[in-house]
């Protein structure tokens, strides 16, 4: 791929809580013709997101949180998310076992990685590392939330695998990694 593209400038838009950025480039297309490209890259870093699963109540653990892009696009309600968070200086593993300990207030035991896909790659350079786990109501270490001093002001839900499920198609779960995993949880279920 190095041999069909040429970086002619990169200029720094934004270096605040993540930093964006406007790149020239000459992109060599498939029929061997060059074109010069316009594109902004938003990078925050890479997260990981877990949803904790117990099989014998055939539960999940979700939280609730305000989010300002939804809100300013007309989703006034805080979403319902899976637990979620950057990496940081972490291996995804341990971010989200960390995740998992500051915003449901639960040590998870045996974590599954799935994947790790892009969620945005026409302008998110963020590769987010999906994780499933079980969970039992004695896994509970304390009441979760959040950390306040990031500005986290969680609440923890435990529902139903069916009722998450059913919260997708009545549009009360609209959050495209919770969906994902919610579904992956129902065609791939762990057992008891």
């Amino acid at each position: 791929m190095e041999d069909r593209i040429r970086i002619r400038s990169e200029e720094i838009l934004s270096d605040d809580w993540a930093v964006l950025k406007k790149t020239i480039l000459d992109y060599r297309r498939r029929d061997g013709q060059w074109e010069t490209q316009i594109r902004q890259t938003y990078d925050r870093g890479d997260g990981a997101v877990i949803l904790p699963y117990d099989p014998e109540r055939s539960t999940v653990l979700l939280v609730r949180q305000f989010r300002y892009p939804a809100y300013v696009t007309g989703h006034r309600e805080p979403l319902i998310e899976a637990c979620a968070g950057l990496l940081d200086e972490n291996d995804p593993e341990t971010c989200i076992r960390k995740e998992a300990e500051e915003e449901l207030g639960y040590r998870m035991q045996d974590v599954e990685r799935l994947f790790a896909p892009y969620m945005s790659p026409g302008s998110v350079t963020e590769r987010l590392w999906f994780f499933i786990a079980r969970y039992s109501p004695a896994d509970r270490i304390s009441a979760g939330g959040g950390a306040p001093d990031e500005g986290e002001d969680i609440e923890v839900l435990e529902m139903p695998l069916d009722e998450a499920l059913a919260g997708i198609a009545a549009g009360r779960i609209v959050d495209a990694k919770t969906i994902i995993l919610i579904q992956h949880l129902k065609l791939n279920p762990i057992r008891a």
